[in-house]
């Protein structure tokens, strides 16, 4: 037990992963930025502010952990990982441009088209007057309106008319609800479905597929109420068998990670794909550049190998 690991991020999924590098026998210390009560019982938590990259920087300088981990899609959109590799450290997550697959939905959305990855269709706005005459003539059930940029897992809505899309537009585009992360706005195709999410380890060109999970994203019973970052999960989920799974694996997640790299963006990771089982297959509703939160809790326990040799 020799190494030394920095983990970021403050969630329980923090929580899941500080518990599964610790099982490691190759680490021995264990330090979460700025981390929880439960990760205090596991690690030493840091009063560090992991907005700054330079304050991580200067951290890792001092105190050379062997490996960083990087829970949350804040920091890696921020260009954390690229600071900390740029100085020689070992960082688990994308470069700043490859999380884009997260952090810029109307990126994403382009990006699945131009490498035939299957998802809903969609058009995306920057305009009020445009994006309401478009919504109440689409020639698709145009029912979904997402904030292209990130809204801690708030910034997406599926109606029940056009009118509330109406809305939604004039809260997100007109009233910046979501500041610039509303900036933009992706309108998409409702897609009928259960949804479930497939985790991926990728080196920026194999992926090694995790069991599928499912999380519940609505507030109340019953599935209804607005979306959240997750109110629970289970794993492994059920509802794809071996065979839908490895199609899964080629059709999007290893189209995924060739297409970034082939646009010069490796993504090396978890990417993590948010789908919508249709009447016509598997559909991308979203990708993640990182570990899913609550689908990271459901997922570890099953994990076999040493993660921190994977990461």
């Amino acid at each position: 037990m020799t190494e030394t690991v920095l983990l970021i991020g403050s969630g329980a999924r923090e929580h899941a992963l500080a518990w599964k590098l610790l099982q490691s026998p190759k680490v021995a210390k264990l330090f979460v930025a700025p981390g929880n009560g439960g990760t205090a019982a596991l690690g030493l938590n840091l009063d560090l502010n992991v907005k700054e990259n330079g304050k991580v920087l200067e951290w890792c300088k001092k105190n050379k952990p062997s490996l960083v981990v990087v829970g949350p899609e804040d920091p890696l959109n921020n260009g954390i990982a690229d600071v900390l590799r740029a100085a020689g450290f070992a960082c688990f997550g994308p470069s700043k441009a490859a999380a884009q697959i997260e952090c810029d939905k109307s990126f994403a959305k382009h990006f699945m088209v131009r490498h035939n990855i299957p998802t809903a269709s969609y058009k995306t706005f920057t305009d009020v007057k445009e994006a309401k005459n478009f919504v109440k003539n689409a020639d698709f059930n145009a029912l979904v309106i997402k904030a292209s940029g990130l809204a801690a897992g708030k910034g997406v809505v599926v109606a029940q008319n056009i009118d509330e899309v109406c809305e939604n537009i004039d809260l997100m585009l007109g009233k910046k609800i979501f500041g610039d992360a509303g900036s933009t706005i992706v309108i998409e195709e409702l897609l009928e479905g259960p949804e479930v999410s497939v985790l991926a380890f990728t080196d920026g060109n194999t992926v090694s597929v995790m069991p599928p999970a499912q999380d519940h994203k609505r507030a109340h019973d019953g599935d209804k109420g607005p979306n959240t970052g997750g109110m629970g999960a289970y794993c492994p989920c059920p509802l794809i068998n071996s065979e839908q799974l490895k199609t899964i694996e080629k059709e999007v997640l290893q189209k995924a990670v060739d297409g970034m790299r082939s646009e010069g963006k490796p993504f090396i990771g978890v990417l993590y794909a948010g789908l919508m089982l249709t009447e016509k297959g598997p559909k991308v509703l979203e990708f993640n550049c990182r570990f899913g939160d609550p689908e990271t809790q459901s997922i570890l326990p099953l994990l076999d190998s040493d993660l921190f040799d994977v990461c």
